[in-house]
């Protein structure tokens, strides 16, 4: 029998108490590491959770607030993701089990069948590696399917026409070919429909989408881009000048305005223009008129601006608290105010100290805003019933509230102001409960003037007047164009391929809401 040393004992003894402390130590690792798992899938699900409520909210905060919000909370989101998917293929991680996969990544969508598909097989080897035999029977094979990115390509486009001469006469005989957008000039259409999309809605200036060609080996300098750039918005003009008349032709809009810094040379500075925007969508009502949206640039926001704009308009107008709109309503203009406005006056009390009168008037006007919530889509007739028989009582209630609150609150703080800002506005607020096709704020205009918002962080200020009008005009077409379901470049290829050839008479054949939505086509992502 053989007998152990003291020391091999010992030695033994030793060894085994290090694995039961780096056992331990690996114990206590992985429960702060499941703890860190468990704190981050916290953190992101409630990012996402607070993302779907601010894309979600019909009122509130104003909407570039919003917007940066979003943009902080997105980009949290990218670091916090990307740091988990970086320790798990650290840590061998490449693939979770299915039902944690579940939990901690959203469920993908499959990839879209108009892609094209490209097979890379991957032959078994021809001899068992176990028995060596040659003799097989046909297994189901594995396929894996990823996206790949093609890069960006520009292509050369021949028009050849074919031309004869009668032998008999010497006459020429030739095939048509189309008029080209530009005359005599190289782009084809759909390379002038990607620099006015990546321009205007997009937001990408051109010296850049200059840089990005030469990446492709190509030289499309930026002035001659802007070049095509302003002779397309010509061409497009008519069918601006039809959307705008439609729009004033409707008999329910939403407007609003915002500033754009224009260069002003002679100051050798940016002096402050104006877009505005005017929409009709009647989709809450179920109004089968189409939708569309107007912009508008002045140089300066004088109420003459939208005097003109709206010259030929009749009916409702939604719209702030803005002076220069008070022409216009009386005969045929109707003021209809924004409940949003007033709630973001009381919110702005809160966010400057605790206020119980604030959050009282807040949680009355968020009782309006669930019973919007409950009627959105029905008919006029069915809004305007069950907003006399529920939002009545509630906004009547709200008024005598304030009433009976503004004498007991300080006269200079902004609570009050609140409450004064909306009892000036009353007969406006209230427009909507006798009339289905009024809405309770102006969320609309305000969506719409989103965009220009997003733009300004990237143009920094329109180059001169006449760039602010053609900003106006070309988002009329993109932003009107999206509303309809288009994939704006693929309209804007499809109008520019025919509008040169098109007769004037029926130039309204295309617009956005009689020009079906082309299908997306092979190997692009709808």
């Amino acid at each position: 029998m053989e007998i152990m040393s003291a020391n091999a004992s010992d030695e033994l003894a030793a060894l085994r108490a290090l694995v039961a402390e780096q056992a331990l130590q690996l114990d206590k690792n992985r429960i702060a590491l499941e703890a860190e798992v468990a704190k981050r899938d916290a953190i992101i699900t409630l990012l996402r959770g607070q993302l779907e409520l601010l894309r979600h909210r019909d009122h509130g905060a104003s909407s570039e607030k919003v917007e940066r919000k979003i943009e902080q909370y997105e980009l949290m989101l990218e670091e916090i993701e990307a740091t988990r998917a970086e320790a798990e293929a650290r840590s061998g991680k490449d693939a979770l089990p299915e039902a944690e996969d579940e939990k901690a990544h959203p469920k993908r969508k499959p990839l879209p069948d108009n892609l094209p598909r490209e097979d890379k097989v991957y032959e078994a080897p021809c001899d068992c590696p176990t028995c060596g035999s040659t003799s097989f029977l046909k297994a189901a094979d594995k396929v894996v399917e990823v996206m790949e990115h093609v890069p960006a390509s520009v292509k050369v486009v021949r028009h050849i026409e074919k031309r004869l001469i009668c032998k008999d006469c010497d006459t020429t005989v030739a095939g048509e070919m189309p008029k080209l957008p530009i005359t005599k000039g190289k782009p084809g259409p759909s390379l002038l429909a990607h620099i006015m999309v990546a321009k205007f809605d997009d937001h990408i200036p051109l010296y850049r989408l200059s840089e990005m060609y030469e990446r492709m080996g190509i030289d499309i300098s930026r002035s001659v881009m802007a070049d095509w750039v302003g002779r397309v918005s010509l061409l497009i003009a008519p069918l601006v000048t039809l959307v705008k008349a439609y729009v004033v032709g409707t008999d329910r809009i939403h407007t609003d305005d915002t500033p754009v810094d224009v260069l002003d040379p002679g100051r050798g500075t940016t002096a402050t223009g104006r877009l505005w925007v005017y929409v009709f969508d009647g989709s809450g009502y179920k109004d089968d008129r189409p939708k569309a949206v107007a912009y508008y640039y002045s140089a300066d926001r004088k109420g003459i601006h939208p005097e003109a704009h709206l010259a030929d308009f009749s009916g409702v107008m939604h719209a702030d608290g803005y002076g220069g709109y008070k022409k216009l309503y009386g005969n045929k203009i109707t003021e209809a105010a924004c409940m949003a406005h007033v709630r973001r006056k009381f919110h702005d009390v809160i966010k400057l100290k605790a206020s119980p009168v604030a959050e009282e008037a807040l949680s009355r006007i968020g009782a309006l805003y669930d019973i919007e919530a409950r009627i959105h889509g029905m008919t006029a007739d069915e809004r305007r019933a069950l907003r006399q028989q529920h939002a009545r009582p509630l906004l009547d209630s709200l008024k005598a509230w304030i009433e009976a609150m503004l004498p007991t609150v300080p006269q200079k703080q902004k609570l009050a102001e609140a409450m004064r800002y909306a009892l000036s506005r009353w007969e406006a607020l209230s427009v909507y409960i006798d009339d289905g096709r009024v809405e309770i704020d102006n969320n609309i205009a305000e969506r719409a003037i989103r965009p220009i918002g997003i733009g300004k962080k990237n143009w920094l200020f329109a180059g001169s007047d006449k760039g602010g009008e053609r900003i106006a005009n070309v988002l009329t077409l993109v932003e009107t164009a999206k509303m309809h379901g288009h994939n704006p470049e693929t309209y804007f290829t499809r109008i520019l391929t025919v509008i040169r050839n098109y007769p004037e008479e029926r130039l309204h054949e295309l617009l956005p809401w009689v020009m079906a939505p082309a299908a997306p086509a092979e190997g692009s992502v709808a």
